[in-house]
């Protein structure tokens, strides 16, 4: 038995129930029974467990990335700028957001694997960066529909469909098709981690480096793929938040990378590398986003969450050195 529960899947379970029968204890005068209530939790949460599933790849290697949430940011408002702005068609504007978004982890992942950078000063650059040009392409204004003729005068242009497509919902309404993209994610970076040689060697690399580069892995070159997955992430759920918000905010994703390293600790992947995968990151969501959500009914604000996200990363720390 005690083996059973010392398997990170089990312990990720057990954390979903507790918070779930918390949900239950503290229903919120029965909201948290009502299926819109578990609809808008998934609909909430799927931004961020997007970009855990790019986390969970990082953490892999024994890297970190705190640059997510600025890139989310720099895609927002780049894909709103092609689309609301320019009038960019839709597979036009997506594909150039997640280009920039691609290049953002290409570049941090070139300086670890090159420059010999560690990951957290690496990512902590571009992070400031990523914000900082977010800011400076935007006027350090939010792109919205409002947008401003060269005599200074605004104008309201109509939203782009692909705005309301990617924020609609299906199956009459009971699912959000964010939440069925961060699935379709989770699905496609489990296969890769199992079955293709890529995820081998990121396991490998987390497990330990210099035997992966003397067995032959190529160390350099999983690592730059590694975070241009980190980054390709952040950009989906960039375009995804832009989406939902209806408008570009340059300070979209600030403190995002807190609650997606909480949602990959939780979920049972190990910080020091070599061990976890995207499967238990979406145990992590769920139970991430079920925290925030009775937190929410039950009328606790936003700095309340935080702290308790902060303490939910050291005990889940705590653990996983407790069980090495």
């Amino acid at each position: 038995m005690k083996q059973v529960f010392a398997a990170p899947w089990a312990r990720a379970l057990v954390a979903l129930l507790a918070v779930f029968s918390v949900g239950c204890l503290f229903n919120a005068g029965g909201a948290f029974f009502s299926w819109g209530t578990h609809r808008d939790m998934l609909r909430q949460s799927s931004e961020f467990g997007i970009l855990a599933c790019g986390m969970t790849v990082v953490i892999l290697t024994a890297g970190i990335d705190l640059s997510v949430g600025s890139v989310l940011g720099l895609v927002a408002v780049c894909f709103s700028i092609f689309s609301i702005h320019w009038g960019w068609p839709a597979a036009l504007s997506i594909g150039a957001g997640l280009i920039v978004g691609t290049l953002c982890g290409l570049s941090v992942g070139g300086l670890i694997a090159f420059a010999g950078m560690q990951p957290f000063i690496a990512t902590l650059a571009l992070m400031t960066f990523a914000r900082g040009l977010a800011k400076y392409v935007s006027g350090g204004q939010k792109i919205s529909q409002a947008v401003q003729a060269p005599d200074g005068s605004f104008q309201f242009v109509d939203l782009p469909a692909i705005f309301a497509s990617i924020d609609s919902r299906i199956l009459g309404g009971n699912l959000s098709l964010i939440t069925i993209l961060f699935l379709v994610v989770v699905l496609f970076l489990a296969l890769a981690l199992r079955y293709l040689k890529v995820g081998r060697h990121l396991y490998a690399i987390g497990g330990n480096e210099l035997a992966a580069r003397l067995s032959g892995v190529p160390v350099r070159r999983t690592k730059i793929l590694a975070y241009a997955l980190s980054g390709f992430c952040a950009a989906v759920a960039g375009i995804c938040h832009a989406a939902q918000e209806q408008q570009g905010d340059p300070e979209a994703g600030s403190t995002y990378e807190l609650s997606a390293i909480a949602m990959v600790v939780i979920g049972g992947t190990n910080l020091m590398g070599g061990r976890g995968g995207v499967a238990l990151t979406l145990l992590g969501t769920l139970t991430i986003g079920y925290m925030d959500k009775i937190l929410s009914i039950n009328n606790i604000g936003e700095p309340g969450r935080l702290m308790l996200t902060g303490l939910i990363i050291v005990g889940a720390v705590l653990v996983q050195r407790g069980r090495g």
